[in-house]
């Protein structure tokens, strides 16, 4: 099942268990605007490339729209709708006045220099910059893109609006990005695992953690729970696999991934498999990777008795029932992996207000927020006599229908 296919099945049984209206049920389904553009830059040789560009703007019941742009070849409508309509839910989840919007280009980033990745991002921001805004929509990095692209589309937007720090969030320091927004996903993760082990009676220290990813969220996570006690049996990244079952020495993995752009090669651990690492024996396993990852095909080998989804959509409706039947508890992603948009929530605040906090406050404020959006999932899996996933999704959908109803846009 794809990533929309997914994203609906969830929406539908979350409306069905909340008692939507019908017409109210489908009008939180389509989405706000659907943006393509074609962007042609001109390539360092003196040759011309055109690449198509997506901006899908979900809805902004609750606030402007907020989501990521990612550079990726494998961007296309359907992923990048699925995506926008997750934004919805989990920014009304984490209780932060947005909606939810996604955007990419088709293009690979690794084939691009520099200057060419610059011309392509300000090509983009030019042919979209009339449709985001500080209270419209504010895009932010994902894959393939980061700080430095959000400084481009700061600058390009600012030539037609003028210094607009606030249009996008997680930029340099230097340009009014938040301090603790580079880690902010990651400790969200941790913020909301410690959440979830409270609620069984236990902590991070002891617990035998496997991490699928180790970009900046699956990083940031390994450093952080490690900092905590826990210990991180097999990480994986596109280079290879590692495990070592007494634990993986994280400090010196991070800095080892930094010289060699992968974990293959770490003398910590032994290589294996990549594709066994989400079935290694651990308490706690988090996919920090990409979508779709846990499926029909593996999710009865999976030996982990949590599963925290730091990655968007990791797991298929099919793997669910699966795992639900094993008693394996998951954590969904539009709760556990919200620490991001709600660091870029900071990031917005800060610029609106020109006034920065220091990073002592935003993680201080980064775990009440993540904290208070554990209860509020768990109040309404009591209220519904349903799972994590659905009390999640149930949250945000009647937050959003709220919302929708009380501005009188039903249809």
């Amino acid at each position: 099942m794809n990533a929309l296919a997914a994203t609906n099945r969830n929406f539908k049984l979350a409306a069905r268990l909340l008692g939507l209206d019908s017409k109210l049920e489908q009008s939180l389904l389509i989405p706000f605007r659907e943006i393509k553009v074609e962007c042609t830059i001109p390539k360092d040789d003196g040759s011309l490339a055109s690449f198509v560009g997506f901006r899908i703007q979900h809805d902004n019941a609750r606030g402007p729209m907020k989501g990521g742009i990612r550079y990726h070849p494998e961007v296309e409508p359907d992923e990048v709708n699925a995506l926008a309509q997750l934004m919805t839910w989990k920014t009304a989840v984490a209780n932060i006045p947005y909606g939810g919007a996604k955007g990419g280009i088709g293009c690979d980033p690794s084939q691009l220099s520099l200057s060419e990745l610059e011309r392509l991002t300000r090509v983009f921001t030019q042919k979209i910059h009339d449709l985001i805004g500080v209270h419209t929509d504010v895009p932010a990095p994902d894959m393939g893109t980061g700080p430095q692209t959000m400084a481009w589309i700061l600058d390009e937007y600012s030539k037609f609006h003028g210094y607009s720090p606030a249009v996008v969030t997680g930029k340099p320091i230097d340009l009014g990005g938040s301090l603790g927004r580079d880690a902010a996903t990651g400790r969200g993760v941790l913020f909301a695992t410690e959440a979830l082990l409270n609620e069984h009676g236990k902590s991070i220290a002891g617990q035998r953690v496997v991490i699928q990813g180790f970009g900046n969220v699956g990083s940031w996570a390994a450093q952080l729970i490690s900092e905590q006690g826990g210990i991180i049996v097999a990480v994986s990244d596109v280079s290879g696999a590692i495990k070592n079952s007494k634990g993986l020495d994280i400090p010196s993995l991070v800095k080892h991934v930094k010289e060699n752009r992968g974990v293959k090669g770490f003398s910590g651990g032994d290589s294996i498999d990549p594709s066994s690492v989400l079935v290694e024996d651990c308490d706690i396993l988090i996919p920090a990777a990409l979508g779709g990852v846990i499926n029909k095909d593996n999710a009865n080998e999976i030996k982990a008795k949590f599963i925290i989804e730091a990655a968007n959509h990791p797991s298929d409706p099919d793997a669910d029932e699966i795992l639900a039947k094993k008693g394996v508890i998951v954590l969904p992603d539009i709760y556990a992996n919200s620490g991001g948009v709600t660091v870029s929530y900071f990031e917005w605040v800060q610029n609106i207000q020109g006034f920065m906090w220091d990073e002592e406050k935003v993680n201080t404020e980064l775990k009440k927020y993540m904290t208070r959006g554990f209860k509020d999932v768990k109040e309404m899996c009591k209220t519904h006599n349903c799972d994590l996933r659905m009390g999640a999704f149930s949250l945000g959908v009647n937050r959003v229908a709220r919302a929708t109803l009380l501005r009188g846009w039903e249809a």
